[in-house]
């Protein structure tokens, strides 16, 4: 039993020792040891001081302070360096200064100075300007301190660039220096203090250089720095927010030359978001906006602002007739107008007939002409209680003419074959509402130029009845583009739309398309704003060249993000990315997850209402 007794007496302590040295770990403790904290996150992957720079994983960090600056500041000095398209960080210390003990320096400054000047007169020693100019610029200073009228404040600057390699970070320096020693300020690395200036740069608010320059507070005032390029006014809509400075790009299209714009972008890169965006905020500012509309976009927005949806298509019941007369304006005829419908029905026949001989053009002129006579109207009439003829009519007229009968023949399918209860009725669409919606998208694509065509000659009448602040946007214009005639008509749209309080937003996919036709560069020339979003490689070249971007600009355009680009108004430009409220986004999206959650909501609240 003794041995046994032993045995187990061995056995229990044995269990007591490693009960002893073996605690158990707790869950709270596992979660505490593997929990990443903030500093883990941004901190570098590895971390070299050297005496010029400092290595943060990938990238080298050299700080810079300012050493000296010249007699004056001008206000925008500064501006080059914020501007500057590269990556760095500003850092701006500014400590007040004592004025008591600022004055008793002071004094004794202009004593030293005032000393200088009498020794030098005492000699005989022709007059030093520098010495007088100090002189006075210290005393007209201490007067501007005794007054309150200026203070003085002990200012340091730190500026830290970033590169991915020293030869980059050469060109960046070099930069730098090259814009600031134009202006006579001179900076210099922080030599063995790199760790010191980069950690007074980053935004700790603690000054480890201590490298200060006294300025009082009119140069200070030149320092401040959110001075970089921006398109803030104080009237406009919100069109987005700078991407360099996070500013605000507030802008009103009818405060410029002309009130047009056009908009480039590849799909699905925002376009049409932003293009909803805007009428949504010009709606707000009294502005009537019209849509012409191919895929369908515009519906749910009209249906949110109370507006009206068309449907223009073969078995729509809303019908435009192309030979409506606007009644004139106080500074055109009768015969000007009813001219100038005369060209444009003629544009339109060589649209719907696939072209025109100048022999048939000519036919066609005088049949139109014609047929307005054969309604009684003529350029003596009265357009405010005519009945405007049809297609039909035109065709009775024509069918009289020799040498009709080609014509007749690609005309018939339009007044009696399958097209006819597009165009061979009388107009019955209304468009006295803010917001009108004309939807093109269900007529065929052999036609939808030419709906297109109508749809706009019937805005342009009703612009013309009735002046107004109005916004006309062609979405997919390129499908204007295509024809030669409406090209021509799009153009002339932008051209006189500035005399009817009209503007003229162009939006498309296919620059390519757009380009080639002769009206498509005069259309850019003729509006004043631009927005470029983001482009396909196989595009970028042609707007590169168009609108003269450089290559950080055209890399931009390559890898801008859905709603991001170059916004230009005027002589400016500036890096933009459009935003929306919740709200916004909510009634303006074309996500097609976003659309179908937004329908789902409608209908179980809709059944929710039904229970």
């Amino acid at each position: 039993m003794g041995i046994l007794d032993s045995l187990f007496k061995k056995n229990k302590e044995k269990e007591e020792e490693t009960n002893i040295s073996i605690k158990p770990v707790l869950p709270e403790e596992i979660y505490e040891s593997a929990r990443m904290e903030l500093q883990d996150i941004i901190a570098p992957s590895a971390l070299k001081i050297e005496p010029k720079s400092i290595n943060l994983g990938d990238k080298i960090a050299r700080t810079f302070f300012i050493i000296s600056y010249p007699k004056f500041l001008s206000e925008d000095w500064f501006s080059p360096i914020i501007n500057l398209d590269q990556i760095f960080d500003v850092s701006i210390f500014i400590q007040p200064m004592d004025t008591s003990l600022a004055l008793r320096q002071f004094q004794k400054k202009v004593a030293e100075v005032q000393s200088q000047i009498n020794t030098r007169e005492a000699k005989g020693v022709v007059r030093d300007p520098m010495l007088d100019t100090a002189y006075r610029d210290l005393e007209e200073l201490r007067d501007n301190l005794i007054q309150a009228q200026e203070k003085l404040f002990d200012v340091s600057v730190y500026i830290t660039v970033y590169a991915d390699n020293n030869l980059e970070l050469f060109k960046i320096e070099s930069e730098i220096k090259s814009i600031l020693e134009s202006r006579l300020i001179y900076i210099k690395p922080a030599l063995f203090q790199q760790e010191d200036g980069f950690k007074s740069v980053i935004p700790l608010g603690n000054d480890l250089l201590s490298v200060t320059q006294k300025l009082n507070s009119q140069p200070l005032s030149s320092i401040f720095p959110f001075v970089s390029f921006d398109l803030t006014s104080d009237k406009g809509i919100l069109y987005g927010v700078n991407r360099h400075n996070s500013s605000l790009v507030i802008f009103d299209r009818f405060s410029l030359e002309n009130y047009n714009s056009v908009t480039f972008a590849k799909s699905g890169s925002g376009k049409s978001y932003a293009t909803k965006l805007e009428i949504l905020r010009s709606l707000m500012f009294d502005t009537d906006v019209i849509v012409i509309d191919p895929e369908k976009e515009y519906e749910y927005l009209a249906e949110a602002v109370g507006g009206r949806y068309f449907n223009i298509s073969l078995s729509s019941d809303h019908h435009i007739n192309p030979f409506d007369l606007p009644i004139p304006n106080d500074d055109e005829s009768a015969e000007d107008v009813l001219r100038s419908n005369i060209i444009n029905l003629v544009g339109l026949f060589r649209l719907m007939l696939g072209g025109l001989t100048p022999e048939e053009d000519a036919l066609v002129d005088r049949a139109i002409s014609e047929t307005y006579a054969l309604k009684d109207i003529t350029p003596e009439s009265n357009f405010e209680n005519i009945e405007p003829p049809l297609l039909s009519d035109f065709e009775m007229v024509l069918g009289g003419m020799e040498g009709s009968e080609s014509v007749m023949q690609r005309l018939v399918k339009y007044t009696k074959g399958s097209w006819a209860t597009f165009l061979n009725k009388p107009s019955n669409v209304d468009i006295n509402k803010k917001f009108v919606v004309f939807s093109v998208r269900d007529m065929e694509n052999e036609l939808k130029p030419v709906a297109m065509y109508i749809v706009m000659h019937y805005i342009w009448t009703a612009v013309r009845k009735n002046l107004k602040k109005r916004l006309l946007v062609v979405d997919e214009a390129w499908w204007m583009m295509k024809s030669e005639d409406t090209a021509s008509f799009l153009f002339s749209l932008a051209k006189r739309g500035r005399k009817y309080y009209l503007g003229l937003a162009t939006i498309t996919q296919d620059v390519g398309d757009f380009m080639k036709s002769p009206y498509g560069i005069p259309i850019i020339t003729n509006s004043s704003i631009q927005l470029l979003l983001k482009q396909s490689p196989t595009t970028v070249d042609t707007l590169v060249k168009t609108f003269n971007l450089t290559e950080s600009e055209k890399y931009l355009m390559l890898e801008s993000g859905v709603g991001e680009g170059i916004f230009f108004a005027g002589l400016k430009h500036v890096a933009i990315k459009i935003i929306a409220s919740y709200t916004e986004d909510q009634i303006i999206t074309s996500d097609p997850s976003q659309i179908l959650s937004i329908r789902k909501a409608k209908e179980d609240l809709e059944e929710s209402e039904k229970k």
